[in-house]
């Protein structure tokens, strides 16, 4: 029965990619509605096996294709494939949802069938790619979970930003299977063997060689710093539900391969825990930080998403780093908080980039300093993206206070269960943590202040209005999800059978309920029942307009300051006068220029290196043939002296 619910998973993913392509000629709606339908039925067959794994903890196999016995194209859902098999499935379903009427706003015609078969052709390569037993298998998926997003980012291929975009993220995610593909290599060189085989009482460099790439490949598909750069290029030229998907699910899709070796394959020591904390505090703390300082609400989200992954690492490198220390309570609590962060995360960011998509389908730009009132104008979308904005600050009793409170936990803990060096390596990173979280709130009360409170700063935004009932449908599953999973975040993890220090959130939600009731009841019969309308007070200014109002930039702009440092501003100022003297001026110019610090300095080094390189080696070839026939005898010789000198 569970493999029969898989494979028909499986079949309504391949269904929904033929059938798209099949009607794309007749550019009707019904063959985009259905293959988005059928991802729907994908995700409710995923969600029934992956649950019912979850809860009776019996793995699923079998074998799909076998040519020979060292080689076969095999499935496994233990109980960690099924949880990101569940999280894929969430996901996209409610994405569906939202897409089938987002869908139709797009331009390109028959291409919005290209769109939805290649929707579905990435969660099906994310779903085998989680699913896969054995190395190869992964691999192939891997690559074919890049190919099908790089496609989806290039759908507004004749915009110069998404080719730049598209260009970026090829590059990098071809980098990140190119490790892949060493750590593999290694991996089999050791072990002999092409399986999630263990390297224990294995001594060997190559071991070592198999941790840093595969570290290396999976850091950059997801988004750690410094491979970051391509999120806040591909997450703003996609359209809103690819967004959604790649940050919610294809960084979860990193993250699982990553916690799939660590388990499986490694043996986990401190040296490794220590990197992958590192790795993560950096990503968190300055993820954060890149992200107070965008105004396009998509990029805001981008950068966001590096956040939450590196929190993600934190909780593995914690995990990793209390195993070496044979503390193994601390650790399933380190190692509970990064699942359950890595799910949180899939719901809430999904959640917001599906209301950040309303927002730009309603007022036709990205940039928060040309919205504000939209939530008179998109009362449904905003209260949607005020849960999820919630949710991403950790406030309590939403589920992103419920995972981030497990790391807190693991933080605290730590002081009495290792040694002094490492108290104080716990010290900083758990301060960094307090940090990235308090920042995090005050990004999303300048995203959701800027976007949708104060009066429109545009005529976009002055015009905009809700969006249809299926693009609100998607995502009040998704914040509907959010508050279930903050309120009972205790009860699930009695259900799944850890015990975890986890306060009852849904007493607390309760309480909290009871309070602002209360607040509200006395503050309604203490006041005043008289009406009076007047304007906001304003420090005696008259006929406020958009323009007086407290902007996004101005609530950011003491916390850029504060990280100027970090920012590295520039500025450039260029005056001209009417006189010789410089002493009567005529006009000028003052321009104030974030340098992109990991662009600059590592990035485009890296790329001209590349290029001088590239240019180096074309001079080999000149067209000349006897250049080339002697290419060819110089390497004969090189063979030849090779097989003589070494066999």
């Amino acid at each position: 029965m569970p493999e029969l619910l898989f494979a028909l998973a499986l079949a309504c993913l391949a269904a929904g990619i033929i059938i798209p392509l099949l009607t794309s000629r007749a550019g009707t709606r019904a063959g985009r509605t259905f293959g988005y339908a059928l991802t729907i039925a994908a995700s409710v067959f995923s969600g029934i096996i992956t649950t019912s794994i979850l809860l009776s903890g019996e793995p699923v196999s079998f074998v799909l294709y076998q040519p020979f016995p060292s080689f076969s194209i095999a499935f496994v859902l233990d109980r960690l494939a099924a949880f990101f098999v569940l999280i894929i499935a969430v996901v996209s379903g409610c994405v569906s949802l939202y897409a089938i009427e987002y869908t139709e706003h797009l331009s390109g015609g028959s291409r919005r069938n290209l769109l939805c078969s290649c929707a579905n052709l990435f969660i099906l390569s994310m779903v085998l790619v989680v699913a896969s037993a054995n190395t190869l298998a992964f691999l192939f998926f891997w690559e074919l979970m890049a190919a099908s997003s790089f496609f989806l980012v290039m759908y507004e291929y004749a915009e110069p930003e998404t080719r730049k975009a598209g260009i970026f993220y090829f590059i990098m995610t071809q980098f990140s299977t190119l490790f892949v593909l060493l750590g593999i290599i290694s991996l089999y060189g050791a072990t002999g063997s092409f399986a999630f085989t263990s390297v224990a009482g294995i001594s060997s460099p190559l071991i070592t060689a198999a941790f840093i790439c595969l570290f290396l490949g999976f850091s950059i598909k997801a988004g750690i710093i410094p491979f970051h750069k391509w999120l806040p290029y591909a997450h703003p030229a996609s359209p809103s539900p690819i967004s959604a998907l790649m940050s919610a699910v294809m960084l979860k899709v990193a993250v699982y391969a990553f916690i799939r070796v660590l388990l499986d394959v490694f043996v986990l020591d401190l040296a490794m825990g220590l990197l992958i904390l590192a790795a993560g505090t950096a990503s968190a703390i300055l993820g954060i930080i890149y992200a107070l300082k965008e105004h396009d609400i998509k990029a805001m989200l981008a950068y966001s998403s590096i956040e939450n992954v590196g929190i993600i690492f934190m909780g593995i490198g914690l995990f990793v780093i209390f195993t070496s220390q044979n503390h193994p309570a601390l650790a399933m609590i380190s190692l509970l908080g990064a699942l359950f962060h890595a799910l949180n995360h899939a719901l809430f960011k999904s959640l917001l980039f599906l209301t950040a998509g309303s927002v730009v389908h309603a007022t036709h730009t990205r940039d928060i300093e040309h919205l504000g009132g939209l939530v008179h104008r998109m009362p449904r979308t905003s209260v949607l993206f005020f849960i999820g904005s919630l949710s991403i600050a950790a406030l309590p009793p939403l589920n992103g206070f419920a995972s981030e409170f497990l790391i807190f936990i693991s933080f605290f803990s730590s002081v009495s269960a290792v040694d002094p060096l490492l108290k104080v390596i716990m010290f900083i990173c758990l301060s960094l943590f307090a940090l990235t979280s308090a920042l995090s709130l005050a990004c999303f009360v300048k995203a959701f202040g800027s976007v949708f409170l104060a009066l429109p700063r545009s005529a976009e935004s002055e015009h905009a209005h809700e969006v249809p009932a299926l693009m609100i449908a998607g995502p009040a599953l998704l914040a509907a999800a959010c508050i279930i999973l903050g309120l009972f975040a205790a009860q699930l993890f009695m259900l799944a059978g850890y015990s975890v220090p986890m306060p009852d959130m849904l007493l607390a939600g309760i309480l909290l309920l009871i309070m602002t009731g209360l607040t509200f009841a006395a503050l309604y019969v203490s006041a005043s029942q008289e009406t009076r309308i007047s304007e906001t007070w304003g420090c005696g200014t008259l006929s406020q307009g958009p323009s007086t109002e407290y902007s996004g930039h101005g609530f950011s702009e003491p916390l850029d300051i504060i990280f100027s440092s970090i920012y590295r501003t520039r500025m450039k100022n260029e005056r001209r006068f009417f006189d010789q003297k410089n002493c009567i001026f005529m006009e000028g110019t003052a321009e104030i220029r974030l340098i992109r610090v990991f662009e600059e300095y590592l990035y485009l080094p890296v790329a001209r290196a590349s290029m001088q390189g590239a240019t180096a080696i074309s001079r080999f070839q000149n067209g000349c043939l006897d250049t080339y026939l002697l290419y060819v005898f110089l390497t004969v010789i090189a063979i030849i002296v090779y097989l003589g000198w070494f066999l």
